[in-house]
């Protein structure tokens, strides 16, 4: 099982050593102590420089099961595709439909199934994106998106060697989500309401779940968005675009 989340994946590289830790008693003390995950931390510093030279916008996507990563993922490739290169890593426990539905609309995608692990980690990326670049013939894409593991515990605590960290909410999973899950708000620049062509049928206040983020991290980009309807997506879609003219400005 692994140390830090519990996932039981055996082929981890946490490096746990100790932390101190008390029974309710507080007459028992543990000295435990956890380490930084460093190797993960330099194999993503490894990942961003990587990026960085080939001038690649990496955009690493957290969220729930269900809350629509792919479904915004194949609307943002069908919507971008003629103009920049696109590819995806996809992250599950298994199968490969999610990049069979990337592919289909376009974009090459490569399958990261993780076997158990809940998470992402920087080795992982840094070999299916080698793999990317084999099914792309060498060429790089402008935008890489990682599409993460249905969670929003633990990978919020690995960094990928991403330039952008999105959380993604849907209206169906209710509006507590920051209260719940405060260190994948912490840690992220964007802020995807998903589903919004539910909010009808929902007790979800956007703008107080909005406030409740931002309370959070005053820096948030909030998009409230449905892609069944296509609101809030052309904001999106011009948020990347943004992104990669600045990316092209600063690496050429």
């Amino acid at each position: 099982m692994c140390d830090v989340c519990g996932c039981g994946s055996h082929d981890h590289s946490h490096d746990v050593s100790t932390m101190k830790v008390s029974d309710d008693t507080g007459k028992k003390t543990i000295e435990v102590k956890q380490s930084l995950l460093q190797e993960n931390e330099r194999i993503a510093e490894a990942n961003r420089q990587h990026f960085d030279e080939k001038g690649i916008l990496a955009i690493n996507l957290i969220s729930s099961p269900g809350s629509g990563k792919t479904t915004l993922l194949e609307k943002t490739i069908e919507a971008l595709k003629d103009e920049f290169k696109i590819g995806v890593l996809e992250g599950d426990i298994e199968t490969e439909r999610d990049a069979e539905r990337v592919r289909a609309k376009g974009a090459a995608a490569i399958q990261l199934t993780t076997g158990g692990a809940c998470h992402l980690e920087a080795p992982l990326v840094h070999k299916g994106f080698h793999a990317l670049e084999k099914q792309m013939n060498g060429e790089a894409p402008d935008i890489l998106f990682i599409e993460n593991v249905g969670n929003l515990v633990c990978p919020s605590s690995f960094y990928l060697g991403e330039h952008v960290r999105v959380v993604l909410v849907s209206v169906p999973e209710g509006p507590d989500k920051p209260a719940k899950y405060p260190k994948a708000f912490k840690t992220s620049n964007v802020f995807i309401i998903t589903k919004a062509d539910l909010l009808p049928y929902f007790d979800f206040d956007v703008e107080k779940v909005k406030k409740e983020a931002l309370s959070l991290n005053p820096n948030l980009k909030i998009f409230v968005i449905s892609s069944k309807t296509g609101e809030g997506l052309n904001e999106w879609f011009d948020y990347l675009k943004d992104l990669v003219e600045k990316k092209k400005g600063i690496t050429t």
